[in-house]
């Protein structure tokens, strides 16, 4: 048994992003959201993920803008302390340590180094009674401070952060608890409290849901459950105050949002239909209807001009002020709970699971984004709580990828039970997966499981239902119409002693078919339906079932009520070995012989990774969760990890992912993959294998250019460097394109950059001047030699006349002011009256 250090679970992806609302830059290019332990920053033109702020051991419970710095932003998290990043450039500058599990976070123009802090109070050990307290952030030069002086504000407030807000710039701070509206004044250090009747003659529900409050105007917006909403006017006294009543939503209002001017007031609930009032004018409201799931926040930017709503559905939707929707940020959609298995398409390696209601979403796991989602139901699904509608329940791929089957059904009681089976061929030309089959009437009773066969010759699908049948379906031509496409049909229907079929799975080579029965298992001969052998000991009834893969093919792994984890061998139709375990999940590696299981006990999950042919565990982790896991998957890499410990062989080929009960999506990492992550993330490599790209070309296309100039033929004096172009053609490869300046911008930058120096050039003048200074004296000496043989012979024919002679530093001086500019001069004296 192997157990190390290096191997710790993190986050995957896939965390919530709507657990609060959203923020957008200043600049309104950016939204950042919490999700798991992380900050993550998308654009919102494009929608992409551009980086994550990562630096909390616990889930991030609030952000906001730092109001003294828009570039930057304050986090909170469950782990009790705030950090402060820039998140341009993804630095963290400063982690506050409070000491307390933190809910969420507000921040006040009118105070200054100051911060707000919601978290529970100090006396309640449930956790139930919460207050909001201030933190004054002490300026140290230290990455870490802890914060020592912390100020109660008001206690007893609601646990739901949206029943918090501050108004006026800080001037005062809402809450709401129950039936109870509290405003509490800094300045007068006074609370005023207002109350409302559980109900009234009409029926209403008056409990507080969300407030929000006027940013110039003294006026508070509050959200109600009988999807009402109320302007409060005139707090500013107990017995003058006065509200009036907004009504469109039919149910509990989940957010609420003025505008930067205050000139709309924005609102959002169940219905998926975003609601602008304007201010003032109570009669006028546009609607944005069909946004998807449920709305449960609303975030303005600064200006004004996008609008963010979050959806119960994991989603963010980027809004235009012209109530446009711009952008979709889609998250891993998580509902109540996982209806499907984890599976993986074999063609694009993505997570299915089941998505929004009646669909089959396709998650990329490398690049945590949201691929497409699938229709299956095909229904327009309606929200409102206890209608009775079509949900997809079982799914299943084969091995290359190219058939789908689903199983959606509608009923609670099997009297009312409706499903269909369906199967979907994949489309090349559309890269999606087409309705080929539908058989309403696959089984009397529900269908338990099903699975394809594992040979990719010939395709088979084995479904399992309560009617206490397992039946196999096959392609077949339809001779009716004539065509060449096939469709699906029964070709074999089995039972044993009239038990209930619950599991079943095929063989590596699908030569075997095992289908549980209670505490048997049968084993069956695909290519005849022959009923080959029996498995019943030891008893209990048989709770999940696997065969083994490559080397390991030979034999069987069942577990079973009774707490057993059982491996048969099918050559000699024996129980190999066993052991007493409780495994709420087994899950197999496509490929290798590794089984990971899944144990459940003391409140805690465990994790063991062994092979079948050996009952000692590979590797083993304790306390891989508080929650048990029934849906894990093993997803292949698409390049094997080397240089692995021996404790980590196991995670070379595939990378295992599990499902918690709370819907967090988790995997275990080693630290050689989370470094070679960290550093993909932060720059790109360009090496001899990159494409040649018209960026290739201006990169690295005159680098042998550059050695051929190093030879000793060409002096270095000679060439013209390029060290300022290369550096900035690399800056602009490594720079993610969202964050660069617009392209007008770097083009005058790009071109002067392979411009020669005026340095270079100045030297190049110089040295010019010089050959020519050098070559003009030669000449000057020759022209002197000359003009001294002449002298000579005027000398010679005339005695009187008498001749001047220069020297070659005089000359020199000479050649010196013949080239100096007087322009100026004449300038000067014509510029004189």
């Amino acid at each position: 048994m192997v157990e190390k250090s290096d191997i710790r679970v993190v986050r995957c992806g896939g965390s919530k992003i709507n657990l609060r609302p959203p923020i957008i830059s200043n600049d309104s290019r950016f939204v950042l959201c919490a999700s798991g332990d992380l900050v993550k920053v998308y654009s919102t033109r494009t929608e992409e993920w551009l980086s994550s702020l990562q630096g909390h051991t616990n889930q991030v419970t609030g952000i906001a803008f730092n109001p003294a710095n828009h570039l930057q932003v304050y986090s909170c998290s469950a782990d009790g302390t705030v950090k402060l990043w820039d998140y341009i450039d993804g630095i963290l500058i400063k982690t506050f340590i409070i000491g307390y599990p933190l809910v969420s976070l507000y921040v006040s123009e009118k105070h200054d180094g100051v911060i707000f802090l919601h978290l529970p109070m100090a006396t309640d050990s449930t956790n139930e009674r919460f207050q909001l307290v201030s933190a004054h952030l002490p300026k140290s030069a230290e990455q870490e401070v802890e914060v020592k002086e912390l100020s109660g504000v008001c206690s007893n407030i609601s646990p739901n952060p949206s029943c918090t807000a501050f108004g006026r710039g800080g001037e005062y701070v809402a809450f709401a608890m129950h039936l109870q509206l509290n405003v509490y004044f800094f300045r007068k250090q006074k609370t005023y409290s207002f109350s409302l009747p559980a109900t009234d003659k009409k029926g209403a529900r008056n409990a507080f849901t969300c407030l929000a409050c006027h940013p110039t105007d003294d006026c508070i917006a509050t959200g109600h459950e009988d999807g009402k909403i109320r302007l409060w006017r005139n707090f500013h006294q107990k017995k003058e105050y006065t509200y009036s009543t907004l009504h469109w939503h039919h149910n509990a209002v989940n957010t609420l949002c003025f505008t930067p001017e205050g000139t709309n007031l924005l609102s959002g609930g169940i219905e998926s239909v975003l609601v602008q009032w304007q201010y003032g004018q109570d009669n006028k409201k546009e609607f944005l209807p069909r946004l998807g799931g449920s709305i449960l926040h609303v975030s303005a930017s600064s200006d004004g001009q996008l609008f963010c709503t979050s959806h119960s559905d994991n989603k963010i939707s980027v809004i235009e002020s012209s109530f446009k929707v711009s952008g979709v940020i889609q998250g891993l959609v998580k509902g109540d709970a996982v209806l499907t298995d984890l599976m993986t398409d074999p063609r694009s390696k993505a997570l299915v699971l089941n998505g929004k209601p009646g669909h089959l979403q396709f998650y990329s796991l490398l690049r945590d984004k949201h691929l497409y989602n699938l229709a299956i139901v095909e229904q327009e699904y309606i929200y409102e709580a206890g209608l009775d509608q079509f949900e997809v329940v079982k799914a299943a791929f084969d091995v290359k990828g190219s058939w789908l089957a689903t199983v959606e059904e509608r009923g609670q009681k099997s009297s009312d039970l409706e499903f269909f089976l369906k199967l979907w061929a994949f489309d090349e030309t559309t890269q999606s997966f087409v309705l080929n089959t539908t058989i309403t009437a696959a089984h009397m009773d529900r269908i338990i499981s099903m699975c394809f066969s594992s040979s990719e010759e010939t395709t088979m699908l084995v479904t399992t239902a309560e009617d206490g049948q397992f039946k196999a379906w096959c392609q077949d031509a339809d001779e009716d119409t004539q065509q060449d496409q096939n469709f699906w049909s029964c070709d074999f229907v089995g039972s044993y002693h009239n038990l209930k079929p619950k599991n079943c799975s095929f063989s590596a080579d699908s030569s075997l078919l095992a289908v549980s029965f209670r505490e048997v298992i049968t084993i069956w001969s695909p290519d005849t339906w022959e009923l080959l052998t029996t498995l019943c000991q030891p008893p209990g009834e048989i709770r999940d079932l696997c065969f083994g893969r490559l080397s390991c093919s030979k034999y069987l792994l069942g577990t079973t009520t009774n707490n057993l984890l059982c491996c048969w061998n099918l050559l000699t139709c024996a129980l190999e070995w066993s052991t007493s375990v409780e495994v709420s999940k087994l899950q197999p590696d496509p490929l290798s012989e590794n089984v990971a299981a899944f144990s459940y006990q003391s409140k805690h999950t465990d994790l063991f990774v062994f092979k079948p042919s050996e009952p000692r565990p590979l590797f083993t982790q304790k306390k891989v969760c508080s929650e048990k896991v029934h849906r894990a998957i093993f997803v292949p890499r698409e390049e094997p990890l080397n240089g692995c410990d021996e404790s980590s062989q196991w995670l070379n080929r595939s990378q295992l992912y599990f499902l918690t009960q709370n819907m967090d999506l988790l995997t275990f990492s080693i630290a050689t993959e989370e470094d070679r992550m960290l550093s993909s993330s932060k720059r790109l490599l360009i090496d001899d294998s990159v494409a040649v790209t018209p960026f290739y070309l201006l990169l690295g296309k005159h680098r042998p250019q550059q050695q051929k100039l190093d030879t000793p033929s060409h002096p270095a004096a000679d060439k013209p460097k390029h060290t300022q172009g290369s550096v900035t053609i690399k800056e602009l490869l490594h720079t993610p394109a969202h964050v660069l300046p617009a392209a007008s911008v770097l083009c005058s930058m790009f071109v002067s950059s392979l411009l020669i120096s005026n340095t270079e050039g100045e030297e190049r003048e110089s040295s010019e001047q010089e050959m020519d200074s050098e070559k003009e004296e030669e000449d000057s000496e020759g022209e002197m030699e000359t003009r001294d043989s002449q002298q000579e012979l005027r000398a010679q024919g005339s005695v009187d006349e008498v001749t001047l002679k220069l020297s070659k530093a005089q000359e020199r001086e000479l050649k010196k002011v013949r080239k100096t500019d007087f322009s100026w001069m004449a300038n000067l004296i014509d510029s004189k009256p």
